[in-house]
């Protein structure tokens, strides 16, 4: 299989005019890191979206491996996420300035609420949420964060977030794939001028070996995650695929040189089965 040249990929506007690219290269804890494909990653692959965590402990390296790539600091997009065990005003701004520290910049393009659940004991989440969502505010403010947003947070959520506070997030990442497509979220963060990014377009590969999305990689002599990942973007969701394999971040940047038509698109869409492959913030309060 022959592959095209890398083509610059396509950006979305948030709410405050900012652009983030539509596909980046998520990292993650228990082997989701690895220098030598990050700086593949940037130096041959021109990709310019990293998204990444506290909670996958590799911050310090990533960082790391971006000075060494050579890649301008303001031609990249950062994202980073709070994990609730630094949920409160003053914990949250101390990590997010840990955490820049750490990782040797002084900014982060987008700087998210890891998860609506907190770790913090005699408050409760919607009180914890908007006490840290305060320090957000103010990191937003100070330009320590370009933007702000949360991950896995539901309606509910967002809901009660928007009534106590001042800021409305830019970006919910949650899980999206086809065999989880939470369209009622999808369509209140269109409503709300929330940003809607998915994580885990792979299903933590379980979709590649779906008989749908087979016919449909052979059809369009594309690879099966070439094809998911194509039909988050083409639903207008920013997407990171994550893997530490050369070949496979190679493959899931080169998705802009096809278009996925609108039967293929609405066979995908009839995938969606309810699944989860990562958390289920379903039962969070």
């Amino acid at each position: 299989m022959s592959f095209e040249p890398v083509l610059s990929c396509p950006t979305v506007p948030l709410s405050n005019g900012l652009q983030i690219p539509i596909v980046g290269l998520g990292t993650s804890h228990y082997g989701g890191y690895s220098h030598d494909s990050i700086m593949y990653a940037l130096t041959e692959c021109g990709v310019r979206h990293i998204d990444t965590a506290k909670r996958y402990s590799c911050e310090e390296k990533l960082g790391k491996a971006i000075r060494e790539s050579g890649v301008v600091r303001s031609d990249l997009w950062l994202t980073n996420k709070l994990w609730p065990g630094d949920y409160t005003y003053k914990a949250a701004k101390k990590a997010c300035l840990d955490s820049c520290s750490l990782m040797g910049v002084e900014y982060f393009d987008l700087y998210l609420m890891h998860w609506p659940e907190s770790s913090q004991p005699h408050c409760s989440n919607r009180e914890m949420r908007a006490d840290t969502w305060r320090a957000l505010e103010e990191l937003y403010k100070e330009g320590v964060c370009r933007a702000i947003g949360v991950s896995n947070f539901l309606i509910h959520h967002l809901e009660q977030l928007k009534e106590d506070s001042s800021v409305i997030p830019h970006v919910n990442q949650v899980e999206y794939h086809p065999f989880q497509q939470p369209n009622h979220l999808m369509e209140y963060c269109r409503q709300e001028g929330i940003v809607f990014e998915g994580y885990s377009p792979l299903a933590k590969g379980q979709v590649l070996s779906n008989p749908t999305v087979l016919q449909i990689a052979e059809k369009h002599r594309r690879t099966p995650a070439q094809i998911c990942i194509r039909w988050s973007i083409q639903n207008g969701v920013v997407t990171i695929p994550k893997s530490i394999k050369k070949k496979r971040i190679q493959e899931n940047c080169q998705v802009f040189g096809f278009q996925l038509e609108g039967a293929d698109m609405a066979a995908l869409g009839r995938l969606h089965d309810g699944r989860h492959v990562t958390w289920d913030p379903t039962n969070v309060e």
